[in-house]
């Protein structure tokens, strides 16, 4: 069986993870990447790819893992679906991915293509989670506690405020799925801290949240990538009360929304034109290997 042709938009963290999660995969193999400024310079492990600023360079390609801003993803899927590519993303905005999904879903559908969307941890494989242990307890509540980590997508949206050198955005658990963000920030010499800090609390990602704003001297010496999650269902199953549900990880951040992203590819290789997120795929869809094979050790 030929394996799936999959290109990497964007070589960040991201990307970075997401090319190592395609190198492992037996089914995949990566036909290059996509930099706006098409080159590998400071890259060594690039070496051996087709480094691009038009993934029409690459040739024929079947999924763009977009491994962008979540700002920019819906410009880019758009670009690709209508290429005819595959796209997934890990777009997580809460908020706006039934707005993203509604907006993609004709793009992909005119054009023969699949965009699974918000396919990160969380919203994501989380997101999977979510959904089972709902139906394990159809009533009650699900409370979601991140971290304490770092939140890649917030801390790229603090960067993108003029001013902002660099950025590290923690995410601290209060419990019952409230969380406080604790902002770190590196200025560009002249930048006002207190616009800068204004900026960050109005912004979308931080609004709805208790947010604390300081400033370093240097990011690097607090950078770390680690997050983590613990999800807790309470509530009935049937007419039986006092069901407890419990998952618990902690994480590489940028590693393990690499992986998630490509067991999207692969899903998306799987499933008729359209926009989807990760609950509404069949979980065997991620998986390389078998199909009955996956039954007969999974089930």
């Amino acid at each position: 069986m030929s394996k799936l042709k999959v290109a990497i938009i964007g070589y960040g963290n991201i990307g970075k993870y997401s090319l190592e999660a395609v190198e492992a995969a037996p089914d995949m193999e990566c036909v290059g990447v996509v930099r706006r400024n098409g080159s590998a310079e400071g890259f060594p492990e690039l070496a051996s790819y087709k480094v691009v600023s038009d993934i029409r360079d690459l040739g024929p390609v079947d999924v763009a893992i977009l491994a962008t801003p979540s700002r920019k993803v819906r410009e880019n899927a758009e670009k690709y679906l209508s290429l005819g590519i595959n796209t997934v993303d890990s777009f997580d905005i809460h908020t706006e991915i039934c707005n993203l999904r509604n907006a993609l879903a004709p793009v992909a559908k005119a054009h023969g293509a699949v965009s699974i969307i918000s396919a990160g941890w969380d919203p994501g494989s989380d997101s999977v989670v979510r959904a089972l242990v709902e139906g394990l307890a159809p009533k009650g509540v699900t409370y979601t506690n991140f971290g304490p980590g770092r939140s890649m997508g917030h801390s790229v949206a603090v960067k993108a405020i003029p001013g902002v050198r660099d950025a590290l955005s923690m995410t601290i658990p209060v419990g019952t799925g409230i969380h406080r963000r604790m902002v770190y920030v590196e200025l560009e010499p002249g930048a006002d801290f207190a616009t800068v800090a204004a900026a960050i609390k109005t912004d979308p990602y931080f609004a709805h949240d208790e947010t604390h704003v300081q400033q370093v001297e240097s990011i690097d010496a607090l950078n770390d990538v680690g997050h983590g999650v613990n999800l807790v269902r309470k509530g009935v199953s049937g007419k039986t009360h006092n069901q407890l549900f419990e998952f618990d990880m902690k994480i590489n951040n940028p590693a393990l929304t690499g992986q998630v992203l490509v067991l999207a590819a692969r899903a998306a290789a799987r499933q008729n034109p359209g926009c989807y997120t990760m609950i509404e795929i069949p979980v065997i869809d991620y998986l390389a290997g078998d199909r009955e094979e996956l039954i007969r050790r999974l089930v």
